[in-house]
């Protein structure tokens, strides 16, 4: 079985570890989020590629779910001694490694799908890895400016995020780049000869969102003759993990199961998915989803261990074959 999966960082590669032992015998592409990316201290930082990376390679922090394991922080200690800024954002000695060997190739002219595959051989990945385009696209945030009372500002996503907590408005989701971007090598032939694809529960604006925002990609999308299955990243009007409500609203789309759902949209009618998973506790909202031309079902969503992951992953393929018939 070959299955594509459009995967943003902890809550995609947290997915794709439940996929890995309920179909260890698949042939597995992941399509990476690369609109968090980022240029610090002159190098360039790929934030959701690493996630998976780290994570399915065996590098990954339990703890905190990003970054590396048994991490030192002596580079961070000595830039904030000569006060370098940004001192928000942080890089751990080990993760500086990968993020120099990165930075190194890509001004040597190597495209970033070809640098992520050199930094996977590393690892061992039992998955490819792919950036969802070679193209530089970072998301930007427009929120109220606190130097200019009245007036709005855009900031990059990571400040909103990390410095800020996503703890103030955001306006507008803007993907700088995204209109003039190209899909990297093999990410349209990993979604036009999958026999699923699937959406993990990343978040929708902007991790699969901007993944879809890929001039060409989300027509692939639609083309595709696999089952496209999305799992919802909300339960009840809570995201499982990070921010997903505060951008959602950014963009007039309500915190619900069902909401995310209507926005992706049936294929059918021009949209993304054909099929969808929501927790059980929103089965409520199945009668709805139902009514946009979307097959839903409701099963358990929280991620709490491996064996709970593999049964949703299960259950997303499950899914794919009753759509497919």
């Amino acid at each position: 079985m070959r299955l594509t999966v459009l995967a943003g960082g902890i809550g995609g590669s947290t997915f794709l570890r439940g996929l890995l032992k309920a179909r260890p015998d698949a042939e597995i592409t992941v399509v990476g989020n690369t609109a968090d990316d980022i240029t610090l201290f002159g190098l360039r930082v790929c934030p959701d590629l690493d996630t998976v990376m780290y994570t399915l390679g065996g590098g990954i922090s339990k703890e905190r779910g990003w970054g590396r394991e048994d991490e030192t922080w002596v580079i961070k200690e000595e830039l904030a001694a000569y006060g370098v800024e940004p001192t928000w954002f942080g890089l751990g000695d080990r993760d500086v490694a990968t993020h120099l060997v990165r930075t190194q190739m890509l001004d040597a002219g190597y495209g970033l799908a070809a640098v992520t595959e050199a930094l996977c051989s590393r690892w061992k990945l039992p998955v490819r890895l792919l950036p969802m385009s070679d193209d530089r696209v970072e998301t930007h945030v427009v929120v109220d400016d606190p130097d200019n009372p009245g007036t709005k500002k855009a900031i990059h996503f990571q400040e909103y995020w990390v410095r800020l907590h996503a703890e103030v408005t955001a306006h507008q989701i803007v993907a700088v780049g995204s209109e003039k971007a190209k899909p990297a090598p093999g990410v349209l032939d990993a979604i036009a000869e999958c026999d699923a694809l699937l959406l993990p529960p990343s978040n929708p604006v902007v991790s699969i969102g901007t993944i879809l925002g890929v001039p060409g990609i989300r027509d692939a999308v639609r083309e595709t003759s696999a089952p496209v299955i999305g799992i919802s990243p909300i339960i009840g009007t809570s995201p499982v993990r990070g921010m997903a409500d505060k951008v959602l609203a950014a963009i007039g789309v309500e915190s619900t199961a069902g909401a995310v759902a209507r926005h992706y949209g049936s294929r059918a009618a021009g949209g993304v998915l054909d099929g969808w998973l929501i927790d059980t506790s929103d089965a409520a909202q199945l009668e709805s989803i139902a009514t946009a031309g979307i097959h839903a079902q409701a099963v358990p969503l929280w991620m709490t261990d491996e064996d709970t992951t593999a049964a949703l992953a299960s259950a997303a393929l499950t899914l794919a074959e009753a759509v497919r018939r």
